[in-house]
């Protein structure tokens, strides 16, 4: 439904009290005795067969002379008595005493134009806001009316027929449309003297989303589904917590739901739609809805398809020879309401996961938005447990919506649309999916261009390292050329170690369902990591040592391995990037065309060394430290390159400098300088840490020449004759190179 502002005519109604109230109100005489009350709906006033009262309010009775100089006595609340009195003109009245409305509870008065008496009752919504406080109820023409009538075991009376015209319960007004009603009913009060105002104002009232046409309300005999039927709201809310939801709160709000949910009415009143295979005796009107008849309908619309409901009689869809179990009668009518279209889709298990074997029941997971609490999810947990005593799903993901970056609902009319397929044209697929894959996506999405622009760094730098690895192993065979786990150097093994804890990782958070999760240890691993890290280290042994030396091949294995992993780890996110990676692969370890055919990587606990990752953080967190020194000296303009730069470290924590002493064969390779030594002492030029002010560091330019090939200075270069300008390293590389030639 949908409110807009509609013209209404608004009335106050005199209905005349049957039963006396001299013993509640002292000055009550033998004048005639009304309670008013006020609607802005008058074609409902045929259905009239209560007054609600709120219990605790002061309800007034006022004595005043009508337009003929009569006495008359109007019951309202206090508080709004004054001002009715006042909107039609009266200024002169008598106060003859207050009572709560509970004193009033059911007294009798006279419906003003139906030969017909009815109870004062109490309701609780009654409010002071507007009107008399005295509300006009008719249980067949609103929710709350309903309920009150159910409470006060009323009949439930509604004199309109599916077109909208009044049914022969409406006596004289039979066959007039509702709306066309309404002035006829103001006419029809006024000639009886009942009507105390009119006047026609503006205000919200419901109109269908689809027509926009203002609806009436209207109890109709539908179809439900009991609710706590066979104890089915305790079994439901038992199958809620049997199953893994995530968010987890969502389990909290659709079990709060459940335990408060009315029976379902699964019935609706369409032209077209899945029919209830329900029918009609027509002699008796009792109805039939038995295993053999649903069963028959069943086998027809299998073969046939649901229309013929439409086209068929009764005795034709009805297997031979069946009787009315009440009369005997064999002449029946179809039921013409059809299912709701959510006891369709709540049932789309059986159709789906239940009918095919090769499917899996329970479905593994359910994902929808967080309105499907109330929907999908709720109304497909209840026909599932019903008949099948589980969840029709293991697990169930709820998403947020997505909202500009602002936050605001999105909308072509405000201009803050993002079109998906403008994004995809602009941005690219696998960019899009990383940087959905990396959003929270159980709250609100926050959605724009230049939101989803900031993931293409990210992405560029995940690409560029697939490019850097396969670059640098395309002379490399796993077969042949891979090196043993306890042959490799440290940093090669220090990054299989990583590799294998993200692996852990990564599977249990697409096992979770958190991609975000996912999403940040990726970005870590390959950017943090690998791209600024790892894969920067590695240029040196790459290019400058020898192709089939064991440093440059502990790096392809590791690489290779890295590359493998990453590729099928990534490929339901970057499902193109990866499969185009896939295609570069030289050597594969499984024979399949697509990556997306190939098995999630395997973690191999024996290469994750916890205490080998523990050196390399701290390693790692000393590098910063030295970077930033690095960093000073070439805003100085002392150095271009970190390879121009020698660096001495010492600390008087005896447990760090054990430390860097132990690695400190590392250490020109960790911080890419061309030396980096462990001093005995510190003398002026140190200078402490930012974050590690244990550490001191020291830097200066390295006073060697540099090698034309690896770009290291170096003391040894120029030592050799035949080749001057490089260093020992080289010369020994280049000379292996020149012997194999031969």
């Amino acid at each position: 439904l949908e409110y807009e502002d509609e013209p209404s005519p608004s009335i106050y109604v005199k209905c005349k009290m049957a039963d006396d109230v001299g013993n509640l109100f002292d000055g009550v005489g033998d004048e005639p005795v009304y309670i008013v009350i006020w609607t802005t709906t008058p074609w409902t006033l045929p259905a009239n067969l209560a007054i609600a009262l709120h219990p605790d309010f002061e309800y007034a009775a006022l004595k005043y002379k009508n337009a003929g100089g009569a006495d008359e006595v109007l019951i309202m609340a206090e508080e709004l008595a004054y001002s009715v009195l006042h909107m039609i003109h009266i200024d002169e009245f008598e106060i003859l005493g207050k009572v709560k409305g509970a004193k009033l509870e059911g007294l009798k008065y006279r419906h003003p134009f139906i030969d017909r008496e009815s109870p004062i009752v109490l309701a609780d919504y009654v409010t002071l806001e507007d009107g008399t406080g005295c509300v006009h109820t008719a249980p067949g023409h609103g929710q709350e009316d309903f309920l009150t009538g159910q409470k006060y075991n009323m009949d439930i009376l509604s004199p309109v027929d599916g077109r909208g015209l009044f049914t022969e319960e409406a006596g004289e007004f039979q066959g007039l449309n509702v709306y066309e009603a309404n002035p006829k009913i103001c006419e029809k009060l006024e000639q009886l003297g009942a009507m105390l105002h009119r006047k026609n104002i503006q205000h919200s009232y419901p109109h269908c989303w689809r027509c926009k046409k203002p609806v009436i309300f209207r109890a109709t005999e539908q179809w439900f589904v009991s609710i706590d039927h066979a104890d089915l709201r305790r079994r439901v809310i038992q199958v809620i917590e049997e199953t893994s939801w995530l968010p987890e709160w969502s389990r909290e709000r659709i079990r709060g739901m459940v335990e408060s949910r009315p029976d379902w009415c699964i019935s609706r009143q369409r032209a077209w739609g899945v029919p209830i295979p329900a029918f009609y005796c027509a002699d008796c009107h009792r109805v039939l809805l038995d295993h053999d008849a649903v069963f028959h309908v069943r086998d027809i619309f299998r073969q046939r398809g649901c229309d013929v409901w439409y086209e068929m009689d009764a005795k034709d869809l009805l297997p031979p020879g069946t009787k009315c179990p009440g009369c005997g009668g064999s002449n029946f009518e179809k039921e013409n309401d059809i299912f709701d279209v959510w006891f369709e889709s709540g049932s789309s298990h059986r159709s789906v996961v239940i009918e095919y074997p090769q499917l899996n029941f329970p479905s593994d997971i359910y994902l929808e938005g967080t309105d499907q609490h109330r929907g999908w999810f709720q109304l497909s947990l209840i026909p599932s447990v019903a008949t099948q005593g589980v969840s029709p799903f293991k697990r169930c993901i709820t998403h947020g919506f997505v909202v500009d970056e602002d936050g605001h609902k999105m909308s072509k009319s405000l201009g803050n649309f993002v079109s998906v397929g403008d994004v995809l044209k602009n941005i690219g697929v696998d960019i899009v999916r990383l940087w959905i894959s990396s959003i929270d996506y159980t709250d609100h999405i926050r959605v724009s261009l230049d939101i989803i622009k900031k993931s293409g760094d990210a992405y560029r730098k995940i690409r560029n390292s697939f490019k850097y690895i396969l670059q640098n192993t395309t002379d490399f065979d796993p077969a042949t050329d891979a090196v043993p786990l306890e042959q490799m150097r440290e940093i090669d093994r220090w990054a299989l170690s990583e590799l294998h804890q993200l692996m852990e990782k990564v599977v249990k958070y697409y096992d979770e369902a958190q991609f975000y999760k996912l999403s940040q240890a990726v970005h870590k691993f390959c950017i943090v990591e690998m791209s600024s890290f790892y894969l920067d280290i590695l240029k040196d042994t790459l290019y400058a040592d020898g192709a089939a030396s064991l440093p440059r091949r502990s790096a392809q294995t590791a690489m290779y391995e890295i590359l493998l992993a990453l590729t099928k780890l990534l490929a339901p996110i970057l499902v193109h990037t990866c499969e185009e990676v896939w295609g570069y692969l030289r050597y594969r370890d499984e024979d399949v065309p697509s990556v997306h055919l190939a098995h999630v990587p395997e973690v191999d606990r024996s290469k994750i060394d916890m205490a080998l990752s523990d050196r390399w953080d701290r390693l790692i967190a000393i590098r910063a430290e030295v970077a930033r020194e690095l960093e000073k000296m070439r805003a100085a303009g002392e150095i271009g390159s970190s390879l121009e730069a020698h660096v001495e470290l010492y600390a008087e924590n005896e447990k760090l400098m054990e430390f860097l002493k132990e690695h400190e064969p590392l250490l020109a390779q960790v911080f890419i300088v061309s030396e980096a030594t462990v001093a005995d002492g510190a003398n002026d030029g140190f200078v402490p840490g930012a974050e590690m002010p244990e550490l001191l560091i020291k830097t200066y330019k390295s006073p060697y020449k540099k090698c034309l090939r690896c770009w290291n200075y170096r003391p040894s270069v120029g030592a050799n004759a035949d080749h001057p300008t490089i260093c020992d390293r080289c010369v020994e590389v280049v000379e292996s190179i020149e012997a194999s030639s031969k």
